[in-house]
Parts: structure tokens; sequence; C-alpha cells
């Protein structure tokens, strides 16, 4: 009787044990973010016809797990010290305002440093840790009973029991749990992608920002620098009488004008330059580098059907919603299981038996599934859940395909007037411009029509790197819209394959 009493008390000690031991590893586990390890592969998609109402299947692309990088390897970042200064914020070359500020390495610098992209990877590796939580069994159960007057009683022999129980759930409940884990995982790592490329987006909005004040700063100070060529002029030619003094004056008006315009444009170069930063995590008047000269707007378009047609297949939110389609129609799957029992297998040894013979046991409880109605109600409650998901992911792919016409249509329109300031707006005012100053030197021509001359020209000149910068800012917007680069040399089988539905 001793030595199974010692062996209950030691079973006991054991379990306190080790819950302080999963106390401490979980402490430890919320202070230092751990890796998520590589889960199992997607279940085969199996749908519930009932659940998907007018929406079928064929109209909702099943994708696989993604095929991009891989949960092991990515790095958790910690975006402060035990300072609290922020990290990853070293000043390199790129950093001093030395060089050129290249675009493929500003996008590449916001998607390293940027603690958005840090939180949806965090969020994907959260989510990486359900699966193995989804597919576990229950803590199995360790029973004692004791008898404490039987054990100073000499009539009877010991009196305790102990046992072990473990709940079992019906077959194929934990594998669907570890499917519908997994799907979530999918969305999530695909939630990732999403900001990624809205993350592109931004920094390349904020580059085409400070691209477009930089160029505007140069053409104001090169008018700055004609006004004053044409104040002396003027001034020459009042010295001799040939003209008022109201023609120098006027060009002092229109140097003040450009020095109020500058200050504007500061303003905006700053804002650009603040932006960028930030999207860097870093203080907003850290020095960047000048923006590029020049951008070029020669890059093949491909039709709009077409990037309609990869966009379906290959942006990342209709694809994150895809598999929450695919992780509710495995919740109905699961609530239909719920119609069928658990078990719970015990095993135990009763000294409160006096016959020894009888004390070792086995034993089993089964929950009887009769309330019918509750379970009816929850896998109504799955279905008409999915038929919302469903009709949302359909709403999703008409705005997409509005957005993809609209921002083609607009990036189309931005290549045509850029080519039409090149090839004939700007030359023509090039050539006002001359006419005028030639006319002015000549006496043919007023200095005022001179002075509206240059003026119409800088406007010209700046609206036509408006238009520069609006190309690709629409470009950028296309890109986003579609999930990836857009170009002639694009495959349009590419893009994720949806996959085969049963």
């Amino acid at each position: 009787m001793s030595g199974f009493l010692i062996a209950g008390v030691r079973a006991l000690l054991l379990c306190l044990l080790l819950v302080s031991a999963g106390c401490r590893s979980a402490g430890t586990a919320a202070a230092l973010p751990r890796q998520p390890s590589a889960a199992s592969s997607l279940a085969s998609d199996s749908s519930v016809a009932e659940a998907t109402s007018e929406f079928g299947e064929d109209e909702i692309p099943l994708r696989d797990q993604p095929s991009g990088e891989s949960t092991d390897s990515i790095q958790v970042v910690s975006l402060q010290d035990s300072t609290g200064e922020a990290t990853h914020n070293e000043a390199g070359p790129r950093f001093a305002g030395d060089g050129e500020l290249e675009l493929d390495w500003l996008v590449g610098e916001v998607l390293r440093r940027n603690p958005t992209r840090q939180a949806a990877i965090a969020a994907w590796q959260a989510a990486a840790q359900r699966y193995p939580q989804a597919v576990a069994l229950d803590d199995p159960m360790l029973q004692t009973m004791i008898g404490p007057r039987g054990l100073a009683s000499d009539q009877v022999n010991g009196a305790y029991m102990v046992g072990v129980a473990q709940k079992v759930p019906w077959a194929g409940k934990r594998e669907l749990r570890g499917d519908q884990a997994l799907w979530e995982q999918t969305a999530a790592q695909w939630d990732a992608a999403d900001v990624d490329l809205r993350l592109t987006e931004a920094a390349k909005l904020a580059f085409f920002d400070y691209f477009l004040t930089a160029r505007k700063l140069e053409i104001n100070d090169a008018s700055g620098e004609k006004l004053t060529a044409f104040r002396d002029t003027a001034r020459s030619k009042y010295e001799t009488g040939q003209v008022t003094q109201q023609d120098a004056l006027q060009t002092d008006v229109e140097l003040g004008q450009l020095d109020r315009r500058r200050i504007e444009l500061v303003r905006e170069r700053n804002i650009a330059i603040a932006r960028i930063n930030t999207l860097l995590h870093r203080p907003p008047q850290t020095m960047l580098p000048v923006p590029p000269a020049e951008l070029s707007v020669d890059g093949g378009i491909m039709e709009p059907k077409v990037l309609n047609d990869i966009a379906i297949q290959s942006r990342p939110d209709l694809t994150a919603m895809s598999a929450r389609i695919q992780s509710e129609r495995t919740a109905i799957e699961l609530a239909c299981k719920e119609f069928y029992p658990d078990f719970e297998f015990m095993a135990r040894y009763d000294a409160f038996w006096q016959e020894k013979p009888l004390r070792p046991m086995l034993g089993m409880n089964v929950n009887v599934p009769i309330n019918q109605s509750r379970r009816h109600a929850a896998v109504d409650e799955a279905m008409f859940r999915l038929n919302k998901m469903c009709a949302d992911y359909a709403s999703a792919v008409d705005a997409t395909r509005n957005d993809v016409q609209a921002a083609w249509e607009r990036l189309d329109a931005s290549r045509k007037i850029v080519a039409l300031y090149d090839e004939n707006i700007l030359k023509t005012a090039d050539a006002n411009i001359d006419s005028a100053e030639a006319g002015y030197i000549a006496g043919n021509v007023d200095f005022l029509r001179l002075v509206e001359a240059q003026r119409q020209l800088i406007e010209l000149r700046e609206q036509r790197y408006e238009a520069v910068a609006e190309y690709h800012s629409r470009r950028a917007e296309l890109e986003r819209l579609v999930g990836q680069a857009i170009d002639d040399s694009m495959d349009p089988a590419a893009p994720v394959v949806p996959a085969e539905s049963n």
C-alpha cells in the first residue's frame, strides 16, 4: 500500500514540476521571440457544396501555401535596443547625402527597415504557432484519491486510488483543426506580402515626389538666372533711354515671385524627405542623397485585360481572402464532426476494493451528442460565414478589375501627356522665349510679353516634370494593384496558379 501511495505522490510532484517548468518557459518565450518552425503541408481542398450558396467553387481561386520565403528564414528584427533608441539607423554612404538616390535601393531599404513590415512578419510568425496547438491532444489527467481514516485503521488494508485519463477526439477532428490553422497561417503570410506591396508603392510615391520637387527647384533657380539676365538687359536699355523703368521693376516683381515659389518648393521637398525617412524608420530631418536628374518614360504596358487576369491570380490580398475561405470551409467540416462523440480513456489502480484482482481498472467516457439543435446552428453559422466571405471575395474581385482598368487608363494618359510635352509643347515654348528675347533686344517686343513668355516656359517645364512623376506614380499604383511589376516582358503564366478543386 505504501509503495503505491509513494508512487502517486511522486507522480503528483512530477506534474507540478512540469507545470512550473512550462510557466518558466512561457515567460522566456514572452521575453525572447522564437523562430517559427516549418508547418506541415496544407491538406488538399475538401469543399462543402452546401456552403457555397450561389458562389461556385470555380469562382474562388484556391491557393496552395505560398512558395516564397519560408518561415524558417525570417529574421526577427528588434526595433529598439536596450536604451530605447531605434536600431538600424547606421549612417552609410547612401545616407550621408553622397551620390544619387536610387529607387531600387530605397525600396529594398524600406522593406528591410520599416516596422510595419516587421509587424506583419510577427503576425505571420504568431499564426505559424497555431498548428502544433491545434493538432495536440489535451494533457493527460492524473487521478488520485485517498481515504484518510483508512491509513490509520488496522481493519482496512489501505484506501487510495491512482489513475490516468486521456481525452481523444473523434477521428479527423484534429486534422481539420490543423488544416484550419494552416490556412490561417497561409493567409497571414499573404497579408505580409500585401504589406510589402503597399510599402513598395509608398516608397516609390515618396521617391517620385522627392524627384519632382528637386526638378522644380532646379527650374526655379534656372528661371531666376534667366530673369536676372533680363533685368540687366532692361536696365541697360533704361539707361540709354530705350525703355522705361517699369521694365526693370517688373523683373524685380517676377524675381520676388520666384523667391516665394522657392520657399514653397523647399517646404514640399522637406516634406518628401521626411516621408522617405519615416518609411526608412529614421528621423525626418536626416539628409538624403539627391534624386536622379531624369526618369525615363519608355516602359511597355500590357493590355488591361491581361493585367486583370494576372491581378486576380497574384494579388496577395485576394490570395489571403481565398485562404481564409478555405479555412471557413474547413470550419464547416469541423462543425459537422461535432455530431460525433469524443472519448476519454482511463486506467487506474483502486485500492478501495479489498479484493486485489478487482483493483486494476480500465474505462472509457463518451459524451453523448444529443443536443442536435446546437450543432445544427453551429454548422449553419459556419455556412453563412463562408457565404459572406465568398461574397466579399467576389466584391473584391470586381473592385480589383475596376481599379486596374482605371489605373491603366490614367497611366496611359500620363504617358501620352509626357510624349506631347517632349515632342511639341516644350519645343514650341523654347522657340517662343527665344523669339521674345530677340524681339525685346531689337525693340520689337515689349517687356511684358517677354516676361509672360518666360513665366509660361516655367509653368510648362514644371507641368512636364509633373506629368513624368505622375506617370511613374500611376505605374507604381498599377503594379500594386496587379501584384507585381508590369511591362511587355511579363510572362502571363508566371503568377500563382490556382490549385485544382476537388
